[in-house]
């Protein structure tokens, strides 16, 4: 067996197998990436279960004479698909994070990974090819017709050459924390040396978004439902027009719809709100649906966005009646909803005090009502779960219960997910039962992979019932649906309540600890 088809096997078994594992260890991710690439819901679990092990097998089955053509085969396919799944979403203007090999890399596709895809699939195709040819060649006799000392020097080379590998992996992605980590601290004095100036400033100075009073860009695009929208058409009502830049797949952007939703239904008579998205008509329009959002139109890629010089998803600006930029370009759920606020003019925007994820609305603050205090019995509320079936929080206590507050777009909770999955795999022998209250739609809550009840609540109206400011945040019920702990705040004090550390239990005169024993 010649040197260049050893080394090309050994390169793509070690791919597939790199993959294979590191989506298997980061598999709450991997079923996020497969969401936002756009594979149907009810494919997401079973694929992110057995794509993996495919892989897995494939690099198995390289490294056997009597399998490596038709693994090798099996590898092109699997190229094939995966570069059609990216060009689709590259032609639709969407560029998600493909989360290909976990948590060791991951970025938005794009180009450079249907470069990549082609080159694996090319090499993959004359390894088929190669073996085809010859079935009788293995990588162990070619490894039996050589010498001790040639053995050694490959393996070192192969061991020589990953190490570099892996060095320059390192240094790149250092270089590139650095770079982000640099434009973070850039922002905070920017902030800092404005005395707290809302982040518009900053993106002003910075380049991006137009300056205030030049003429904003027009556009001509289609709504959801066959009609043609324009700057003109939304301008006509002579009040201020808030564009609003989003994509499907954008959790910040799924976080904050709901609001702008209420905003267009409440504010109608005092600004107009268009909402400009990238993405494929299907999964705009059921945003749309989901939230009752209107003057919804959508460009094909971000040739819109771009002409405003965005700063990513979510992003807005105003355009006053006159048809010039009237506002600082704003990026994120937060500076979009002072913006919002601020456009209004000092119209009364509702708004929750110390909102740590950004789940509150608006701009003026308005006192919550008071969050209940140990002892007292549990907020009236019904939510829907995943199934759309509406659901009294009560009925699910049926023993002491862990009430965590969740959002899948908080990268918090996105760190603490692995351990709550463990946690899951094995409570302890006196863990409280756990219902998970999220924002976000079904599909990235399904992506999750969680076994405990999930209940929807997108406007935070739990949350702001029991007094929870922030995600991840839990709350201990007992037995009897009474409070039975503070609110804690952060995944080491809400994974404490789980372990059964910190709550009180009410069912017997002298408040005894979760942690007691029944024997004790």
């Amino acid at each position: 067996m010649d040197l260049a088809v050893f080394g090309g096997t050994v390169v793509l078994a070690a791919v597939f197998a790199i993959s294979g594992v590191a989506k298997l260890a980061d598999r709450p991710q991997f079923r996020t990436a497969l969401t936002e690439l756009g594979v149907p819901a009810p494919l997401i679990v079973p694929t992110g279960a057995i794509l993996p092990v495919v892989e897995l097998g494939i690099a198995l089955a390289l490294l056997h004479s009597s399998s490596a053509r038709w693994s090798a085969l099996g590898a092109v396919g699997l190229l094939v698909l995966f570069t059609a799944v990216i060009a689709g979403n590259l032609v639709r203007g969407r560029k998600p994070h493909c989360h290909c090999f976990g948590q060791l890399h991951s970025g938005p596709v794009g180009v450079s990974t249907l470069a990549r895809n082609g080159l694996l699939t090319t090499l993959a195709g004359g390894i088929a090819w190669r073996h085809w040819r010859d079935p009788s060649l293995s990588i162990a006799g070619w490894l039996a017709q050589r010498s001790a000392g040639e053995i050694l020097l490959a393996v070192a080379a192969a061991v020589g050459i990953a190490l570099v590998a892996i060095q320059t992996w390192f240094i790149l992605h250092l270089l590139r924390q650095h770079g982000r980590l640099l434009v973070r601290m850039e922002a905070l004095e920017a902030a800092i040396g404005h005395g707290g100036a809302s982040s518009g400033s900053h993106a002003a100075s910075s380049g991006a978004g137009l300056p205030v009073g030049t003429r904003a860009p027009e556009f001509e695009l289609p709504g959801l439902h066959g009609e043609t929208l324009t700057l003109a058409a939304l301008r006509s009502a002579g009040q201020p027009v808030l564009l609003l830049f989003t994509a499907p797949g954008c959790g910040p952007c799924e976080s904050l719809m709901p609001e702008v939703g209420s905003w267009q239904q409440d504010h109608a008579g005092a600004v107009t709100i268009g909402i400009i998205s990238a993405g494929a008509a299907d999964a705009v329009g059921a945003i749309a649906a989901e939230h009752g959002l209107r003057n919804v139109l959508r460009q094909e890629s971000r040739e819109v966005a771009e002409s405003y010089h965005y700063l990513g998803t979510p992003s807005a600006v105003v355009v006053g009646p006159d048809g010039l930029i009237a506002s600082p370009l704003v990026a994120g759920p937060a500076p979009i909803r002072s913006l919002f606020a601020r456009t209004l003019g000092g119209r009364s925007v509702p708004v929750e005090l110390g909102q740590a994820n950004g789940n509150g609305h608006g701009s003026q603050h308005h006192a919550s009502p008071p969050a209940p205090s140990v002892g007292d019995p549990v907020p009236k509320l019904r939510l829907p779960d995943l199934d759309g079936n509406h659901h009294d929080l009560a009925e699910f206590v049926e023993g002491p219960t862990l009430v965590l507050f969740w959002d899948p777009a908080c990268g918090f909770c996105e760190r603490m997910l692995g351990d709550l999955k463990v946690w899951e795999e094995g409570p302890p022998r006196d863990a409280p039962k756990l219902v998970v209250v999220s924002t976000g739609t079904v599909g990235t809550n399904r992506a999750m992979g969680l076994r405990c009840p999930v209940l929807l609540d997108r406007h935070s109206t739990a949350m702001k019932a029991f007094g929870a400011s922030g995600t991840p945040t839990g709350i201990l019920i007992d037995s009897r649906a009474r409070i039975a702990s503070s609110v804690a705040i952060g995944a080491p004090a809400v994974l404490a309540l789980a372990h059964g550390r910190g709550g009180r239990s009410l069912d017997e005169p002298g408040e005894r600890h979760w942690e007691r024993t029944t024997d004790g």
